[in-house]
């Protein structure tokens, strides 16, 4: 059995175990772990331990570290890097995309590939006697919605590596810690579960106002002054501490000049959604949920997705209060609320009726994760919360299904046919949410219409018709159906009653 993590705190123990003596023949068991000593450097921390006296199986080494987090909320880990093991450095290895784009140092996986077991092997060597030195990223725009683009950051293969095991051993930590209504870049959450409970949170609880909230370019302005502060509040293991400090100031490469990176974390690297995480749990999480116990006078809620985030509120008093306080909080840490894109707006189960009674129409909408949030009213008259595919990001999309069916059009119909098919697929998956019929039926059409166009655009000739693209339609593209539950549904399920909706 692989020996606890060493941590500062209390501990709690059920009694010593007497393991039973495996017999000299059984291969596959664990001599250290009875014997008392250490295991030896190729054996994985992820094995489990033979079965002793109770016959139950023992807890791998990150479960016991998940444990501690749990039970120790002030627990600090001094003994982290040895669950970086070759085992988890070849399971990093596995989960990364074949054809992902290689970093500066050109390596791809397929390079990679030959002699894995030897590389693997050195890489561990170095990261674990301090030799390991973390690569530039490389920088490359990807476009935005809007028309801007988006920095980001391809890391080395090496780095990738690494900052996934590191990832995985920081998880058992920091999900004991990290709060209930962060979604963002979570195991086992995703963008959806984000939704429904806004959704919930919405129809439950005594929602007057939304405040819709975005931190300017929030990626780069990170301060690793305070970063570093917030790993050390856990991680006592000067070695983890030291690789986060490699990768922050590993600078990035573009047009093949260097440059040092002061602040922030590239955005594409796969440790910087934890770093983000974790820098908001600190600065934004915790003090809003001191704050709504301590200030508030009535409902508050929030939901927040890495740096996008949404709050609920019953009083607008309470709404203006936290705004300013806000602010304050995030410019002690480098930290601002875009001006532009950051709005109170009344919303609501009474908002339709409050916004007639004062004559000043509909109550305004939000986007939330690509879904604009309505303010409806059933056939009864009764409040419901309506959520379309927000329209930049499907007019963005279809532009970009133009784009590649112009330069598909010359391929056979079939390969036209089962590429469309999976981007529709991908689309629906996310976006065919109840309520959201009419946009998802609408790109459909809209797909439709720009094939026939592609295939017009094949020669003067071509004489397709909208008879021929219903065919072509119905045999490839799927139906434009409901796929996802109502979010109370799904919520209850997944939260079983046990979670509130905060």
């Amino acid at each position: 059995m692989s020996p606890k993590p060493t941590m500062h705190g209390p501990q709690k123990s059920d009694g010593p175990i007497v393991p039973t003596k495996p017999s000299n023949n059984d291969a596959s068991a664990l001599a250290e772990g009875v014997e008392g000593r250490g295991p030896a450097k190729g054996n994985t921390d992820e094995q489990n331990a033979t079965r002793t006296q109770r016959r139950t199986l023992a807890p791998t080494a990150l479960e016991r570290v998940r444990e501690v987090a749990t039970r120790d909320r002030k627990a600090k880990f001094t003994a982290l890097l040895h669950h970086v093991t070759v085992d988890r450095l070849r399971t990093a290895f596995a989960s990364l995309k074949r054809g992902a784009a290689a970093g500066v140092d050109g390596v791809t996986w397929d390079a990679y590939a030959q002699g894995l077991e030897a590389r693997l092997l050195d890489l561990h060597a170095r990261v674990h006697r301090g030799a390991y030195r973390a690569t530039p990223s490389r920088r490359v725009y990807i476009p935005k919605p809007d028309g801007r683009l988006r920095p980001l950051g391809i890391a080395a293969l090496e780095d990738k590596l690494v900052q996934r095991a590191i990832v995985e051993v920081l998880n058992a930590i920091y999900e004991a810690e990290f709060l209930g209504f962060s979604y963002g870049f979570r195991p086992g959450r995703g963008p959806h579960d984000a939704l429904d409970a806004l959704a919930v949170g919405i129809q439950r609880k005594k929602v007057n106002w939304v405040l819709d909230a975005d931190i300017r370019g929030f990626f780069d302005a990170i301060d690793h002054g305070w970063l570093v502060k917030f790993v050390e509040h856990r991680i006592a293991d000067k070695r983890i501490v030291r690789l986060v400090q490699k990768w922050l100031n590993a600078g990035v490469l573009e047009d093949g000049k260097w440059s040092a990176t002061t602040g922030g974390t590239p955005q594409g690297a796969t440790i910087s959604p934890l770093l983000a995480n974790l820098y908001l749990h600190h600065v934004l999480d915790q003090w809003v949920e001191q704050w709504r116990r301590r200030s508030a006078r009535g409902d508050v809620i929030l939901v927040r997705y890495a740096d996008d985030f949404v709050m609920g509120f019953e009083h607008e008093s309470d709404a203006s209060a936290l705004r300013h306080e806000l602010e304050q909080r995030l410019q002690r840490f480098s930290l601002e609320l875009h001006p532009d894109k950051t709005r109170l707006l009344r919303f609501g189960r009474y908002a339709r009726t409050r916004q007639k009674e004062r004559g000043l129409g509909k109550p305004g909408t939000f986007d939330f994760l690509g879904l604009t949030h309505v303010c409806g009213s059933s056939k009864a008259g009764g409040f419901v919360l309506m959520r379309h595919s927000a329209k930049k990001r499907m007019t963005a999309k279809l532009h970009a299904i133009r784009e590649n069916l112009l330069k598909r059009r010359h391929l056979p119909m079939p390969e036209q046919g089962a590429w469309l098919a999976s981007v529709v697929r991908g689309y629906l998956a996310y976006f065919a949410v109840p309520t959201n019929g009419r946009r998802i039926s609408s790109f459909r059409v809209e797909v439709t219409r720009s094939w026939l166009h592609a295939l017009r655009r094949r020669s003067q000739r071509d004489r397709t018709t909208w008879a021929r693209m219903h065919v072509l339609a119905d045999r490839w593209l799927p139906q434009d159906r409901i796929q996802h539950p109502w979010p109370e549904q799904r919520f209850d399920v997944r939260t079983r009653g046990r979670s509130r909706v905060r």
